[in-house]
């Protein structure tokens, strides 16, 4: 086996296929507060916090008007967002993270 990864890795962005864009959009802007860089076509969108080019990046390519996949299935499970501080704004009610200094907001299926 290689040497094992760093611990101060950081993973830069993540694509997720959503079924609807719009709706998305509302959730990671509208409620966890992450802003609009781009629009690609009407199929696609680019969203960051902090001004970097993406970290989260949106898509309909095969999966617009899509179905959660069933249960025992493969697909995204669980996503953890760090917010730096507790005095940063949280999104009403879907902070499940552990007090402390920091607040991640673990968004699970």
């Amino acid at each position: 086996m290689s040497d094992p990864i760093p611990s101060g890795v950081h993973i830069g962005h993540v694509h997720l296929k959503v079924a609807n864009l719009e709706r998305a959009l509302a959730f990671y802007c509208g409620v966890l507060g992450f802003e609009l860089t781009q629009r690609y076509g009407a199929g696609a969108a680019f969203i960051s916090a902090g001004g970097y080019h993406h970290h989260i990046g949106l898509n309909t390519w095969e999966s617009e008007g899509g179905s959660p996949p069933p249960p025992g299935t493969t697909g995204l499970f669980h996503l953890a967002i760090l917010y730096p501080t507790r005095a940063d704004p949280m999104p009403c009610g879907v902070c499940n993270g552990p007090a402390s200094r920091s607040t991640a907001l673990r968004i699970t299926a």
